[in-house]
């Protein structure tokens, strides 16, 4: 491999969230992390290259991104993805939570029910409570170790609660689903028909495994297109999530203008300068660098399965399609969230996330983020094995 993700990256002292803010958020200090949704890997060589050379510049001021920055993001889209981006859809914010907050600010009102599906990313329902949204939960069903949709429940309680937006995880955060052709086209039929607006989260597009492709809702027919707010980011990608860039895309007119709107009386206007030069390298110059760590988060995948079955076959992977976040079944423990939690934060001496907080259909559950050295890895494996034990 050209690019070297085995090597270890000491990142305490650096004010990281995931190593550094243990004591804050209530774990001890000697935990080791498996939680956030960032990678323990360096980015792209090019990428931290091209920000040294702005912080050498010495200046810091206002920027803004020119035609150069849509054609790299555009040219990844269209590489991968078979999806032609047009220039004006697009609307940068420093986040995708941001944009989903402005959705629901923009395209609800108070008391309006806005439909998720849990278990899943859990700023959804805060973003949606928060907003003093009624949240409307469209359950994932887990049949033989596979997540699936139940449209009909769906479009029910589209209906019972005249839900009006559909804030939808493609790829699923957290149970590694990347959604097929058919189910697609199901959602968008169904939303098209009651009139929903779909904000897609497709942040995790790019990690896929082998025998799963991403497909790019918006990209299925012109009319999901023109009920659909695409939101994307270079963050999980290129692992520059603390840069704050994301791309979101907008073809209807009138829909983008009201979330324009929206962002505007929120007091929000341009990127960082580091986020706008980051984003725009990554996408340039990203590829090979892309290719090799998915090999190496492949190996993870992997590692992974095999060590549960040859050690603790009492948890069960739920096999991933895509993302580099995987769902671990606990519930053969028989333990309340309270024993588990003991388990693995005082015994394993682990931070991980907890399934609850994606929604009750995720009790029982742990989401772990294998994007680190094999390494650390084996590390936790073995102190989650060694407290088991005990």
């Amino acid at each position: 491999m050209k690019f070297d993700f085995d090597t270890f990256v000491e990142r305490k002292g650096t004010n990281c969230l995931k190593y550094d803010f243990a004591k804050e958020r209530g774990k001890s200090e000697d935990v080791l992390p498996l939680w956030v949704a960032d990678m323990d890997f360096k980015t792209v060589p090019e990428v931290s290259e091209r920000l040294v050379k702005i912080a050498e510049h010495g200046i810091f001021g206002y920027t803004d991104s020119k035609i150069e920055y849509f054609n790299a993001v555009a040219n990844w889209y269209k590489k991968y993805f078979d999806w032609d981006i047009k220039e004006e859809w697009l609307v940068k914010t420093p986040g995708v939570v941001f944009a989903i907050a402005m959705a629901v600010k923009a395209f609800t009102k108070e008391g309006d029910g806005v439909i998720i599906q849990q278990p899943v990313y859990y700023p959804f329902s805060q973003t949606i409570l928060d907003n003093n949204r009624k949240l409307v939960n469209n359950p994932l069903e887990l049949v033989n170790g596979h997540y699936e949709m139940n449209f009909e429940d769906f479009e029910r309680k589209i209906v019972e609660n005249n839900v009006k937006l559909f804030v939808m995880c493609s790829p699923h955060n957290p149970v590694g689903r990347v959604w097929k052709e058919w189910e697609l086209r199901k959602v968008g039929d169904i939303c098209l028909k009651h009139n929903v607006i779909v904000v897609s989260d497709e942040i995790h597009c790019d990690f896929t495994y082998e025998g799963n492709r991403h497909i790019v809702f918006a990209s299925l027919e012109k009319e999901y297109e023109n009920i659909t707010i695409t939101c994307t980011a270079p963050s999980k990608t290129f692992n520059i999530a603390g840069l704050q860039a994301s791309n979101i895309f907008i073809a209807n007119r009138h829909i983008r203008k009201r979330f324009i709107k929206e962002i505007s009386a929120a007091g929000y206007s341009q990127l960082n300068t580091m986020a706008l030069a980051a984003c725009q390298t990554a996408y340039e110059k990203g590829d090979e660098w892309l290719k090799e760590l998915k090999e190496y988060l492949k190996g993870n995948l992997d590692f992974v399965r095999k060590y549960l079955n040859e050690n603790m076959p009492y948890i069960k992977l739920i096999e991933p399609e895509g993302t580099y976040l995987i769902w671990l079944d606990f519930r053969e423990l028989n333990m309340t969230e309270e024993e588990r939690e003991d388990l693995i934060v005082n015994k394993a001496k682990l931070w991980l996330d907890s399934g609850a907080i994606f929604g009750k259909a995720g009790e029982g559950f742990e989401r772990i983020n294998i994007a680190c050295s094999r390494s650390t890895l084996e590390r936790a494996l073995s102190q989650l094995k060694k407290a088991l034990e005990k």
